[in-house]
């Protein structure tokens, strides 16, 4: 029996991961991607369906055609400068966008939604590993439509009966092992590519965003979570849903965070190369400190991160940097 599972932003970083590990475990990925910041490249192990999560007709067609099993829900715009700056396309394409999906999806039948969150909608804790429990106060527009998301649903969860098993994570690192596929972004915002890029001369140094916080190094501080391992906790979650246990929220991180500082330090062990930066100034919405802790979703989906050190995550990632790219 065929067991389609669409998969929104699957051309995309993190959607393509997922897309590779959801074949391994026996689905078929379908990409639903509008390309606006994913590769068709990138969309190897599957279907591919071009279209917009705004476009409920182009949605209707797709779960016509394929009568998924579930939905995995990665597109969604991601840049927290950005969303402070124009917090109406993240309003617009993330909430609006996904309600449209989430509509459809119980439209056809489709109940079982995994959905990518984020530790964003915790806001600026510091000094605190975040639980599942712990109070959502998100300090900017991309942490706050991801918010309104899980509302919605559980608004559809008690209307309708969706059930959907939300992740909620932050930096995500590190590729494919095989570099089939990998983390490229037009233009890069984040943090291991884009010292990997000063490392190998593609730009003239990275940019430190905030010297002066409240850590021991001045740099803010992150979890860091291997690509790998996330997307193996979301075939979990799907696996979850299957098996009727209902919906559930779930944290993926390590417990321990990383300054930029630290990570440009792994990066010299990893690379054998100097990184070349400089200072700059903090960016709206950024958080001092968020680590996320994930001992619900090791004891209850049975997630290991074992992939999720920085020597891993910097290794993986250079070497697709040093091989891989896609085209438009």
């Amino acid at each position: 029996m065929t067991r389609n599972v669409i998969v929104t932003g699957g051309a995309g970083y993190i959607g393509s991961h997922a897309c590779k590990a959801l074949r391994a475990a026996g689905y078929v990925p379908v990409t639903f991607d509008n390309l606006s910041t994913g590769w068709e490249d990138a969309v190897k192990f599957g279907p591919f369906e071009q279209g917009d999560l705004l476009d409920r007709v182009r949605l209707d067609q797709v779960f016509a055609k394929y009568q998924p099993v579930a939905v995995m829900h990665f597109a969604a715009f991601s840049q927290v400068g950005e969303s402070m700056k124009d917090p109406g396309k993240y309003w617009r394409n993330n909430v609006i966008g996904s309600l449209t999906l989430i509509e459809a999806a119980v439209a056809a039948g489709c109940m079982n939604f995994v959905f990518s969150s984020t530790c964003a909608t915790y806001g600026d804790q510091d000094n605190v590993v975040l639980d599942e429990d712990s109070v959502q106060l998100p300090i900017n527009s991309y942490g706050a439509s991801k918010r309104a998301i899980e509302d919605i649903l559980e608004n559809f969860e008690q209307a309708y009966g969706l059930n959907s098993v939300i992740f909620r994570y932050f930096n995500v690192a590190g590729g494919d092992p095989e570099a089939e596929v990998g983390e490229f972004h037009q233009p890069e915002t984040h943090l291991i590519p884009l010292m990997l890029d000063a490392i190998s001369g593609k730009r003239a140094a990275l940019t430190i965003f905030g010297t002066d916080y409240d850590t021991p190094d001045g740099t803010c501080i992150r979890d860091y979570v291997h690509v790998c391992d996330l997307v193996d906790a979301h075939v979990l979650g799907l696996k979850w849903l299957e098996d009727g246990k209902g919906s559930r929220v779930f944290n993926l991180g390590t417990g321990k965070g990383f300054s930029v500082r630290e990570v440009i330090d792994h990066s010299r062990a990893v690379t054998n190369q100097e990184v070349p930066y400089v200072e700059g100034g903090r960016r709206p919405g950024d958080c001092t400190k968020l680590v996320s802790g994930s001992e619900r979703a090791i004891t209850e989906l049975g997630w290991r991160p074992d992939r999720s050190n920085l020597a891993q995550m910097i290794g993986d990632a250079w070497r697709w940097h040093q091989n891989g790219h896609y085209e438009k």
